[in-house]
């Protein structure tokens, strides 16, 4: 079955792509199913961040699946409804006011490409594989979505990869500045763990405000909202947690944020 999996586990809200006979290939009803989800675990306070992996261990999402194409995408109409769901779904990490982060284990082609771009930190096993396959499928691929690539990797890097269509690895992806960190495969569970867990135990209104203000510098700077992200800073500055902070530094202990 093709779903959208959530599980909580005490400050990480885990999202799993699950479409186990098709290596997570991400069918309409999952698409659907990525804002919702990313939805309530931003709006739950014990949540302090979020986890995108796939479900086995051969994938984190082989892409769209594309034998649903000419059922749902043979119209224009089709394929406007169909775009209108994959970018809600890449715009949902974005939207999301608390640390997204994708551990990425196996495949990650097309789609499973793009919607890693878009969370705010990519972590993969030595074993990835990445891959854009636009250009050997015919389809077109948006301003937008290209941007995303733009700013993580850089113009170059885009190219190469949406221009040329071919895999590349781990290693790769880490020089071009796709992830930030690369673990043997049996050691990426729990080092994704040991990370986002250490994210976990900061001040989630500064995690808010750091998060606002990294996604406004990819804005235009004519369309660039600094006033939201000086009140977000002056919210730190007004919370119980920066007296906590405070005080835990001057007593020597570790703080107890309460994101208030």
């Amino acid at each position: 079955m093709a779903e959208i999996i959530t599980k909580k586990e005490g400050p990480i809200g885990n999202i799993i792509f699950s479409n186990p006979q098709k290596m997570n290939a991400m069918s309409l009803d999952m698409w659907l199913g990525v804002p919702k989800a990313m939805r309530e675990f931003d709006q739950d306070p014990e949540v302090r961040v979020i986890v995108v992996k796939g479900g086995g261990e051969k994938a984190f999402i082989s892409g769209a699946d594309i034998s649903q194409f000419d059922q749902l995408r043979g119209s224009a109409d089709q394929q406007e409804i169909y775009n209108q769901a994959v970018a809600e779904a890449y715009l949902a990490p974005t939207l999301c006011s608390k640390p997204v982060v994708a551990s990425i284990r196996g495949y990650c082609f097309g789609g499973g490409l793009g919607f890693a771009v878009a969370c705010d930190m990519r972590i993969c096993s030595e074993d990835a594989q990445f891959r854009m396959p636009a250009a050997r499928l015919g389809l077109g691929y948006g301003f937008e979505g290209v941007n995303r690539f733009i700013n993580v990797i850089g113009p170059a890097n885009t190219a190469d990869i949406f221009f040329s269509a071919r895999r590349f690895d781990a290693a790769e992806a880490l020089r071009m500045g796709y992830v930030t960190q690369v673990h043997p495969s049996d050691l990426l569970e729990q080092e994704t763990s040991k990370y986002v867990g250490s994210m976990a135990e900061n001040a989630p209104l500064t995690m808010k405000a750091i998060k606002a203000a990294v996604l406004q510098s990819a804005v235009l700077e004519k369309d660039r909202d600094v006033a939201l992200v000086s009140r977000l800073v002056d919210a730190c500055f007004a919370s119980e947690d920066y007296k906590e902070g405070r005080a835990a530094f001057l007593e020597k202990r570790t703080p107890v944020f309460r994101g208030v």
